[in-house]
């Protein structure tokens, strides 16, 4: 999937029915940061490597916000949007 502003970056998209999480390939530094925030949602060692599954989206979105290269991104959901 790709958005207006994605078009000129290849944009990878992981979603629950809470948020969406993007990665930026070209801008990730492999920092290991979400992987140490996170392992049981960000594990480079598994296809899809992202996935967010019943974790918290608040704690997502603290995983994220930790990416220092900006590769991750989320946009939270409001409760019943689509």
């Amino acid at each position: 999937m790709t958005t207006p502003d994605s078009e000129s970056e290849d944009v990878r998209y992981y979603s629950t029915p809470e948020m969406t999480v993007e990665w930026r390939a070209a801008r990730c530094q492999h920092s290991g940061r979400c992987v140490r925030s996170l392992p049981d949602v960000f594990s480079p060692k598994r296809r899809p490597w992202i996935e967010l599954g019943e974790t918290a989206a608040k704690d997502v979105e603290a995983a994220v916000l930790r990416c220092p290269s900006g590769a991750l991104q989320f946009i939270r959901r409001e409760p019943g949007a689509e």
